[in-house]
């Protein structure tokens, strides 16, 4: 059994609530990701910031990016699996609810220990589950 912990890319940091969008995106920069776990008090999991929610919900809208913060565009409980869940059920989590990104907590301190991307889904899954995946996901 294959878990989501194998196939994460380990060691996601989290933009805090209170930070930027702009402080985001040169993280995302640095980091060459398109995707931050947004986080608040005691690491607790606000949601995912993408590289898209920044054009669309800021500045597609005439907002500012160095005024706006992660915090206020964190919507929703984010989707996580935990580190020793099967990695078929993590694609099926990820299928029903069409999202490309998904935080990996440990189990029991439900610490951030990595995130799973389409990326990681193709590096780590056999070429014929990828395809369905990708089908799945980019059917809506």
């Amino acid at each position: 059994m294959t878990t989501a912990k194998e196939i994460m890319h380990p060691g996601a940091e989290c933009v805090r609530e209170h930070e930027t969008l702009a402080d985001a995106a040169r993280i995302m920069k640095e980091r060459d990701v398109g995707a931050l776990p947004i986080c608040g008090e005691n690491d607790k999991l606000l949601g995912i910031l993408t590289d898209r929610d920044i054009v669309l919900k800021c500045v597609a809208q005439g907002l500012d990016p160095s005024r706006l913060t992660a915090g206020e565009v964190a919507q929703g409980r984010p989707m996580v699996v935990e580190a020793d869940e099967d990695v078929e059920q993590v694609l099926r989590i990820m299928e029903q609810h069409l999202v490309r990104r998904l935080p990996v907590i440990n189990h029991p301190e439900h610490k951030l220990v990595g995130m799973i991307s389409e990326a990681d889904i193709a590096r780590g899954m056999p070429q014929e589950r990828v395809a369905e995946f990708v089908t799945a996901i980019c059917a809506e």
